[in-house]
């Protein structure tokens, strides 16, 4: 029964001061709010980019040719001296394939590129922003899958078939909204007629970077018309057997092709990209953002913490002759305590249900283009914090008036 009277009692001094109880959830509801919102927006952004990556292949590692840096290179170790040639070949590229040097290496693809191609269709005109010669399993290795059309055959490889796969942003320029009926037809690359043999699904911006802004077409097409036979390739695709053998596919290339250019560790004149750890160095930076976003939305916490305390003291000396009124006919103090905490724990929870509503209604709101993501977790901590908040910031005030002795309560103005 004193828990109930001491319940009684706390909800009729919050409903005895509407506005100023109103006035001092909003400092919680702001507070919890923000951190389901920005605790969202980090777990949709880090969601955005393992999805992203994830459409490039998560199992995949890109060999480069090494840049050259004030006479550096930067294949090998920093301060390396550069000592060679840069060159990455067909013949490079059929090395990695070996089945008893590399086990772990399912397939490949050279890739050659060339730089301002126009493609024209009628009189619409498009800047391709990638332009890629490659063979038929660079769509396997990619995970590029085809919106419409097929991608274009080994045999056309080998024949040197003028066929085209171009992306989503390509066919939207030239064809407008039916991209689908851009199969078959002839577009001008450079000038030069090729059939479209397929539309690439999209797989949305990252960024600056378009990846549904390219054309494919067969390696030995491009020789023919863009690049030439020079011998360098821009850069060689490797597909790992499984993304549990990263790591021994990358090896196995960097042990290839350090025999092949009779370079090491110090000197190497090409470099691997490993997706697996772009995926991992991305995801703990997203996790770093995501704490440092929920750190700021703490403070606010805390500064609606200091709000609930300051208005319960506030509320404490209003109300010191209910006080004495009340330890004067026989209540203890442990009621007076179990009525202020009540009190400071339900301004709290108000506000932290409210919050957690806010916080939902703003994460359906992308931002820059992010969808925000609620996660489960974040909501039943948001309501333990507002609990604990109420709790921790309202026994100071409570123990405060619990202390008051009954005649200088009733003897206070």
């Amino acid at each position: 029964m004193n828990l109930l009277e001491s319940a009684r009692f706390a909800l009729s001094g919050v409903a005895a001061n509407k506005m100023r109880s109103v006035l001092t959830t909003l400092g919680i509801l702001i507070g919890i709010a923000a951190v389901i919102i920005l605790l969202a927006v980090g777990a949709g952004t880090s969601n955005n980019i393992k999805a992203q990556i994830g459409k490039l292949g998560t199992n995949v590692l890109t060999v480069s040719r090494a840049t050259s840096v004030g006479g550096r290179t930067t294949g090998g170790q920093a301060g390396a001296s550069r000592t060679r040639s840069t060159n990455l070949t067909v013949d490079d590229e059929h090395a990695l394939t070996d089945p008893v040097l590399a086990p772990d290496i399912a397939r490949t693809a050279p890739i050659v590129q060339a730089q301002g191609v126009t493609a024209t269709y009628t009189s619409a005109t498009h800047s391709v922003a990638s332009f890629l010669g490659t063979t038929a399993s660079y769509f396997d290795i990619s995970n590029s899958t085809m919106a419409s059309g097929a991608s274009f055959t080994e045999a056309d490889q080998q024949a040197g078939n003028p066929v085209a796969v171009i992306g989503n942003s390509v066919a939207s320029d030239l064809f407008g909204s039916a991209t689908a009926t851009a199969v078959g037809q002839s577009i001008q690359l450079n000038g030069q007629n090729f059939t479209v043999a397929g539309v690439l699904a999209v797989k949305g911006s990252t960024g600056l970077n378009d990846p549904d802004d390219i054309v494919v077409v067969p390696f030995s097409a491009a020789q023919n018309k863009f690049t030439g036979y020079a011998p360098t390739l821009a850069s060689i695709t490797v597909q790992a057997a499984s993304a549990d053998v990263m790591n021994q596919a990358q090896n196995e290339v960097q042990m290839i092709l350090d025999a092949r250019h009779h370079v090491d560790s110090t000197n190497r004149d090409y470099q691997v990209r490993n997706q697996a750890q772009i995926l991992t160095t991305a995801t703990n930076t997203t996790q770093t953002l995501t704490i440092l976003l929920g750190a700021v939305a703490a403070i606010s916490l805390l500064v609606g913490g200091i709000g609930v305390m300051n208005i319960m003291l506030v509320t404490v000396t209003e109300r010191t002759r209910e006080i004495g009124i009340r330890k004067a006919i026989g209540a203890s103090r442990g009621s007076i305590v179990t009525q202020f905490l009540i009190e400071s724990l339900v301004i709290s929870v108000i506000g932290g249900v409210a919050g957690i509503a806010i916080g939902f209604a703003g994460s359906a709101v992308p931002v820059l283009g992010v969808q925000p993501e609620v996660q489960a977790w974040t909501v039943w901590l948001s309501l333990a914090v507002s609990a604990a908040i109420g709790l921790v910031f309202g026994v100071y005030p409570a123990n405060k008036a619990a202390k008051l002795r009954p005649i200088d309560a009733l003897r206070y103005e």
